[in-house]
Parts: C-alpha cells; structure tokens; sequence
C-alpha cells in the first residue's frame, strides 16, 4: 500500500513548516522519513545534507529533534521534569548527571524557563498534565541544539492555556534560534504559532499545495484540502478556521 506519493518538499534552515491535512493524509508519515525514523520505499530524501540509505542514520538523529505521541512513554515515572530535559544532553532514557556539563545543567534551566516549566522543574514527569509534558519534551528534544526540529502535533489535546503557552514558546524560540527548521502537523489551524513560514496540505498521501503560509492557508485551498468548504481568518499573525456557512 502507497502511502505517500510525488512529495516534492524542501526545508531550509530558519524556515517554520506547518503540515496539515485530514486524517490518513500521510502526515505523520512524513514526518518520521523527516526524521530518519522511516525509509522511503523510493525516490529519494535528503536530510541536512545527507541521504537516506547512504549515511549513518544515528549520527544524522543527533541533529534531529523529534517529538511524537510515544516520546512520553519511554521515561520512568518517577524521573522529575528537570530531569527528563537534562536526557536530551546524553539522548537517552536513562538520568546520568556525572555526565553533564555545567554549560548544559544551564542550557536545561534556559529550556524549562522558555517552555513556562520553571516552577515545575521538580514536579514528577508522570504528575504532569499532558500539555506539562509536551512542552517539556519539546524542551528536552532542544537540548543538544538540533539544526531541525519536528513536532507531531504538539497541540493535540491542550486545553487553552496549555496550548497558548506552547504557541508563544515557539514564537520566542524563533527568535532565540532563527537558523533552526521547524516541521509540525496539526489538524487545525488554531494550533499554528504566529512565526510559521510556509505550509504544506496533503490530502490522500499527496500533496495539495505548498509553499509560503500567506498564499498556502487560504480558504479556497483548505477546502480542497479537508473536503469541505471552510472559512479562514487571520489576526495578530495567527490562524483560525471555520466550516463556511452554506450559501
């Protein structure tokens, strides 16, 4: 079965990619070939300069930051929130403070402050709220400084103020890190940060549009897109869609 056909995709640093689509479109597919977690079957994927197939996938992950929906499971229950960010400086499961520096003991501070983590630092990971603990995966996978980042949909199941926080995370992230690639899926509009760059829609595994979020986020082309006609708004930089009213 094909998942994915005639993807024609580039991602150069600094950009912020929103990728959207309905369910089944191929979007978390994607984003594991993105991040060395899958093999395409053909054609062919280039990621920071290095090709699928013919590179040490290994060595290319640890320039890769990947958040999913199973990065939470793989941590003990008892580790503390600190702690699980501090992982991403050895990329492990496992907690070994002997071997980090004191340059990344601060480089984890920085994190849980810029992700709204501080006060929960020494907070069970297992204790968090599902929005608590994505933001500090998100945190823990900046660690080691990724040149591409990717987030499958990081909003998914936040309540307001757990999403809001995220979103102006990213938006400050931009800032501090502007040659950072950031990639993230979501079926909703309402979930992208106002510093997103360009869009790509699938739909059926294939590409509907792509290209810059201004011309690609627009009402006639979400339709297609997700099979219904949709309205879309746009203030303070940020998105919102609606099912369009019949005529």
């Amino acid at each position: 079965m094909q998942i994915l056909s005639e993807i024609h995709w580039e991602v150069r640093p600094g950009d912020r990619w929103a990728l959207l689509g309905p369910n089944g479109a191929g979007k978390t597919t994607l984003l594991t070939v993105a991040a060395a977690v899958e093999f395409p079957s053909s054609g062919t994927v280039t990621i920071l300069g290095r090709t699928l197939g013919e590179t040490d996938v290994f060595r290319l992950r640890e320039e890769i930051g990947f958040v999913d929906a199973r990065a939470g499971r793989r941590f003990a229950p008892m580790l503390f929130v600190r702690e699980v960010v501090r992982t991403g400086a050895t990329q492990t499961i496992g907690y070994f403070e002997e071997r980090l520096t004191r340059a990344e003991l601060d480089r984890a501070d920085e994190l849980l402050a810029l992700f709204g983590l501080a006060a929960l630092a020494q907070r069970r990971f297992a204790d968090c709220s599902h929005g608590e603990r994505t933001r500090c995966l998100i945190a823990r996978a900046l660690m080691p400084r990724p040149r591409l980042l990717l987030l499958d949909e990081p909003g998914s199941g936040l309540d307001l103020p757990g999403r809001e926080t995220l979103l102006s995370a990213l938006d400050r992230l931009a800032a501090d890190d502007p040659a950072l690639a950031l990639v993230m899926t979501t079926h909703h509009l309402e979930e992208l940060p106002a510093t997103t760059t360009h869009a790509l829609l699938l739909r059926g595994g294939t590409t509907v549009a792509l290209g810059h979020a201004s011309a690609t986020l627009q009402a006639d082309v979400l339709s297609i897109c997700f099979g219904l006609p949709i309205s879309v708004a746009r203030e303070n930089g940020r998105w919102a869609a609606v099912a369009a009213p019949p005529s």
